[in-house]
């Protein structure tokens, strides 16, 4: 199993709308995408104060390395990457782990 961790610096101009339509869309690749085991997503809320400005996270979480890396390309992804993440971000941090 792998767990495919993104965090997200957000755009000043990010609208709640858009971060609000952001789950969703998330969510909707696990129905599009084989090998996707389950998705969450939300906004920081850590009292530490070390987010180092990254406001949104997500988790996918995969069966495995080789569903992780037929993800990446898919068309579904790169379409909620184009249309959803990337409009909004400034920044972006992937940190992909095996358990």
């Amino acid at each position: 199993m792998v767990e495919h961790i993104v965090l997200l610096k957000l755009k000043s101009d990010v609208t709640s709308e858009q971060l609000d339509a952001l789950p969703d869309a998330l969510l909707e690749m696990a129905d599009e995408i084989p090998g996707i085991e389950s998705i969450t997503a939300g906004t920081n809320n850590s009292p530490e104060g070390k987010s180092q400005g990254y406001a949104y996270g997500f988790i996918v979480r995969f069966t495995g390395e080789a569903a992780r890396d037929a993800y990446l390309p898919h068309p579904f992804h790169q379409k909620v990457a184009g249309e959803h993440i990337r409009p909004l971000v400034e920044d972006v941090l992937v940190f992909d782990y095996t358990v």
